[in-house]
């Protein structure tokens, strides 16, 4: 599928080619007979690698219970026996934990990742643990404390299972006693690992991620606008000195509390 229905206010496909909102999404129909010759002509070459499930679009969105189509491609994959990491703000997916397991015994690792102990990597995002917050920035995606049970979930299931930490939100939980908390969860969660990212913005457009977030902060923390517009000041990344600092002070509390900050 093309856009995503969750409908996050920072969502960078916002006013991109990948939809013209988030709260829009076009279905690919005839997106089970594409894996399936794409994979079907790699597994008869042996070409093996991982595949990456999950990017501009959630693949367990609402509508992903009546379509069903993220559960058809596993079908695939497993046929195939390809390994998956699927990236995902939604516990839907536990649905799934039947299919993901048979991937996890029968999958072909590539000869670069022999020595991963897991066929099945599950990434949870989250830009907040704090559910009345996450229903301001993530109206209709489900709330992290659903995330974070699944996330265990599928970690005593024996999935290798972590956290994109994407978007870290400036000046609303970019503090250090902020970062602390985040980590002291999701380690508390079974996370294996995190990945940080800063928050990045585009476009001026009304739908633009840039003008939907500057509008979020000015509803909700005015007081920090001023600081949020400063920090872009019309570019699409803070600055390289607030990202180096917001990436070393996750590494810092990671290494402290035992989290890796990469999948393997």
């Amino acid at each position: 599928m093309y856009g995503c229905s969750f409908d996050c206010v920072y969502c960078y496909i916002n006013g991109s080619k990948y939809a013209k909102k988030t709260n829009s999404y076009y279905v690919k129909s005839n997106a089970c007979n594409l894996v399936y010759n794409k994979l079907k002509k790699l597994a008869r070459n042996h070409e093996r690698a991982f595949l990456n499930f999950g990017s501009a679009s959630d693949p367990y969105m609402e509508i992903e219970k009546e379509l069903e189509l993220t559960r058809e491609i596993l079908k695939i994959f497993l046929r195939f026996k390809y390994p998956v990491h699927i990236i995902t703000k939604s516990d839907l997916i536990l649905r799934d934990t039947d299919i993901l397991k048979k991937i996890n015994d029968a999958a072909i690792l590539p000869d670069d990742l022999k020595g991963l102990k897991s066929k099945v990597c599950v990434t949870f995002s989250f830009s907040t643990v704090d559910d009345d917050l996450a229903s301001l920035v993530e109206p209709n995606a489900p709330l992290p404390s659903q995330r974070l049970k699944a996330m265990s979930t599928l970690a005593n299931e024996g999935f290798h299972v972590g956290v994109a930490l994407m978007p870290i939100l400036p000046y609303i939980n970019d503090d250090l006693e902020s970062l602390e908390n985040f980590i002291k969860v999701f380690r508390k969660n079974n996370a294996a690992y995190l990945i940080p990212g800063a928050l990045s913005l585009f476009g001026s457009s009304e739908i633009s991620s840039r003008i939907k977030y500057y509008n979020f902060v000015k509803s909700n923390f005015p007081e920090i606008l001023d600081d949020v517009k400063t920090l872009f000041y019309n570019r699409e990344y803070p600055s390289n000195k607030y990202q180096n600092n917001l990436y070393r002070k996750v590494v810092r509390i990671c290494k402290k509390q035992g989290i890796k900050t990469a999948m393997i």
